[in-house]
Order: structure tokens, then C-alpha cells, then sequence
């Protein structure tokens, strides 16, 4: 899966000459935490609602509420917004996004082409999104966990083939590499449990759990 796949491109975007308080009232009529901040349609910044704290006088400094008000009407957008934006393209893949968040930091990533012209923004709360849909959690049927200690070429061919022999659809599968040897999650469009037990350990396979996950109203 690409980032397009799952990026906003409803996006709300603010003026470099914007002033601060007029960018909390934005952040807060759309309940969100983060403004990329653009010049036509190229972004050049990125404004948080944690910028905008650091940069704010705390309770435990001696300016009253006047002087508070009158910083933030004073105080512009490219005054403290972050000028080093990690971007990313509209091809890359999810994991590529999840990785380039987690080494910087950051929760959120401008999608771009190229010039910076911003077409979209992805966030952590995406990459989740697309976690839940390759296991297929709100899909119904029956997931199977099967654990494979040795390793070898054909496995999953193997398991495609009893299901198919069995007439059940497989609608997501997903293999983990963990110490000693591997998980393959699959998510089965059957209600048939027992049966499903059945025939894999009829082929010598282990399960490590099986549930049927009935349609989410």
C-alpha cells in the first residue's frame, strides 16, 4: 500500500503572515493539532499546537492576560513555525511513512510533489488505519494464527491450497518473523471454527489461536 492510499487531501492550510491567535481558532474550529503552513500552494512551514505553547508565556511568568493577548496578536505564523519540514511523496510505500516518522519523531507527514507543491498530509492515525485493514479487524470470519517452526519455500502455497480445496475464501493474510520461527495471520471468510481447526491440524499445522469474529453493527 502507497501513501495516496491513505493520506488527507482535504487539507487545512495557513499563511506564513497569519497571526497566532488566528491559528489556535483554526486548530480549534476543526479539532485538529497541526497546520501546514503554505505560500500559494507550496508548503513552507508547519505549525503545531505545541510550537505555538513553547513559544507562548507560561501561568508562571509576571505578564497579565493583556500582555499575553497582545504576543499572540503580534506574533505571526513564520515568527516560530518549523521551517524544516520532513515531507514525503504520494508513491512511497506506508511503511517507508511509518519509518521516516518514527526516526524523526513526528506524528504527521506533508505529502508533496514535486516543487513542494502539498497535496495532502498523512498522519500516525493513518498508518493505524492501514494496520487494521491489512488484518482485517472489522472484517467477519473466522483468524487463524499459524505458527511455522521450520522455515521453508511453499508454505503459504500450502495453506492457500487447503483452503481453496475447502471452497473458503482467504481475505487477508499477514506472516510476523518472530524468535525461532513465524506467525501467518489469516482472516477467513468462513463461521466454520472446528472445521477450519480441523483441516489444518489434519495437515500438521499449529495454531497458536483461532477466533470467529462475527460483522461489527
Amino acid at each position: 500500500m502507497d501513501v495516496q492510499s491513505y493520506m488527507s487531501t482535504d487539507l487545512v492550510t495557513i499563511q506564513p503572515s497569519t497571526k497566532i491567535i488566528e491559528a489556535l481558532d483554526l486548530m480549534k474550529e476543526h479539532k485538529i493539532h497541526r497546520l501546514p503552513v503554505v505560500q500559494g500552494e507550496t508548503i513552507v512551514g508547519l505549525i503545531t499546537e505545541g510550537i505555538i505553547e513553547r513559544n507562548t508565556p507560561s501561568s508562571m511568568t509576571s505578564l497579565d492576560m493583556h500582555e499575553v493577548n497582545y504576543l499572540l496578536n503580534k506574533t505571526t505564523v513564520a515568527d516560530i513555525m518549523e521551517k524544516r519540514v520532513v515531507t514525503i511523496n504520494k508513491e512511497a510505500l506506508l511503511e517507508e511513512a511509518a519509518v521516516t516518522m518514527r526516526e524523526n519523531g513526528i506524528s504527521v507527514l506533508p505529502v508533496v510533489e514535486p516543487g513542494n507543491r502539498l497535496i495532502g498530509i498523512i498522519t500516525e492515525k493513518d498508518i493505524f488505519s492501514a494496520f487494521i485493514d491489512v488484518l482485517g479487524y472489522y472484517t467477519p470470519g473466522v483468524r487463524v494464527v499459524v505458527n511455522i517452526h521450520e522455515d521453508k519455500k511453499g508454505v503459504l502455497e500450502d495453506l492457500t491450497d487447503i483452503f481453496s480445496d475447502e471452497n473458503i475464501n482467504i481475505q487477508q493474510i499477514a506472516t510476523y518473523r518472530k524468535m525461532g520461527y513465524v506467525q501467518v495471520v489469516i482472516q477467513l471468510e468462513s463461521k466454520d471454527v472446528e472445521g477450519v481447526r480441523a483441516r489444518l491440524e489434519e495437515h500438521g499445522y499449529e495454531i497458536g489461536s483461532i477466533i470467529y469474529k462475527p460483522e461489527r453493527v
